[in-house]
């Protein structure tokens, strides 16, 4: 393949071409799929009052300017999250986007700027619902695109391979030899009792670390590298201070209903039962929007609007699959960029 030409090259376009094709083809059938179960396809606007509330999650901003000349801030969404929980709040019951989404500071080799999230959302229903539905989805990428296997950077995993459903804790004391539960109330994590782990098993840590950012490095540096090699591994009962809209567990304070889906050792999906505790909600942004500020120096307003549809919305389950990665492993392409009929500016 010439790589030193732009990706609009006719040589390159059409090394790239037969993975755009399989890209067509399986969000067609994810349609067919959804369609199949009642779900309604939604299409969420893009500009927003907030893009999200999480600490790590940056965004795009722009300016509205009105007819006398006054200016009005938004935001590209980082997630169509809040749109679609509003559209619960109104009524639907199964929703699904294929939604453009828009993420800064993402130069990770499987991050870009703009992708497409696939996002939906059952009321009334399980987690586990949702998390069968990681699994069918996974399968039948596989199957549109004519292969038994998820593939990248060498590694092959069975599309059809029974997943591995992990909790984090267990996670964590398999793969770094950290006790998480012994560092957790439902509130809050123990710093000190975390650190002292991380250090002792050769995790660095600095003096203004916090619980979530040791949390992090054990995570990224011990535990994600080791996922989804033999088979797609489900990441489950995430800490409840790391699942800002997730729910709490009936069985542990201490744990949420969040979920991750790895599939050789890349991040395919982020599944929640979702909060609907309007109050607890607010509190959750304005802790992350804090910690947003002590770290980058910028915090996000909050959608007023969002908080007051929640306390109408129904409970519900949802995830948000990364639609762009699941096609690059599916097709065994090289790159995301292969998979991409336009890569973003500076991805070519």
């Amino acid at each position: 393949m010439v790589t030193h030409s732009p990706w609009w090259s006719r040589a390159r376009h059409a090394d790239r071409r037969p993975f755009l094709l399989a890209r067509n083809r399986i969000k067609a059938a994810f349609r067919a799929h959804f369609e199949a179960q009642d779900f309604v396809e939604v299409e969420c606007a893009q500009l927003q009052v907030s893009p999200g509330n999480e600490t790590h999650l940056h965004a795009f901003a722009t300016k509205a300017i009105g007819r006398d000349g006054a200016t009005e801030r938004y935001y590209f969404h980082t997630s169509p999250e809040f749109a679609c929980k509003k559209l619960l709040a109104a009524g639907e019951r199964r929703i699904f986007d294929f939604a453009r989404v828009f993420r800064n500071r993402e130069h990770a080799p499987v991050n870009v700027a703009e992708f497409t999230m696939l996002e939906w959302y059952r009321a009334e229903e399980t987690y586990d619902a949702v998390v069968a539905d990681c699994i069918a989805l996974i399968r039948l990428a596989a199957e549109v695109a004519g292969t038994s296997t998820l593939s990248y950077r060498g590694h092959s995993v069975k599309a059809s391979a029974e997943p591995e459903r992990l909790s984090v804790a267990e996670a964590f004391r398999r793969y770094a030899d950290v006790d998480l539960l012994a560092t957790l109330t439902p509130e809050r994590g123990d710093r000190a009792a975390l650190a002292a782990q991380a250090v002792r098993v050769g995790v660095g840590v600095a003096g203004d670390d916090t619980w979530s950012d040791v949390f992090s490095r054990v995570l990224s540096q011990r535990v994600e590298p080791q996922l989804g090699f033999e088979r797609p591994v489900i990441l489950d009962e995430y800490p409840r201070v790391e699942a800002a809209l997730a729910r709490a567990s009936a069985r542990d304070p201490r744990i949420a209903e969040r979920f991750e889906v790895y599939v050789c050792g890349v991040e395919l999906a982020n599944g929640f039962g979702e909060l609907t505790d309007a109050q607890e909600q607010r509190q959750r942004f304005e802790h992350e929007m804090a910690e947003k500020e002590r770290i980058y120096g910028e915090r996000y307003p909050i959608d007023e609007d969002f908080l007051s549809a929640l306390s109408q919305m129904p409970q519900a389950s949802g995830v948000a699959l990364g639609f762009d990665r699941l096609v690059m492993l599916a097709t065994g392409a090289p790159a995301i960029e292969q998979v991409l009929w336009t890569p973003p500016v500076g991805r070519t």
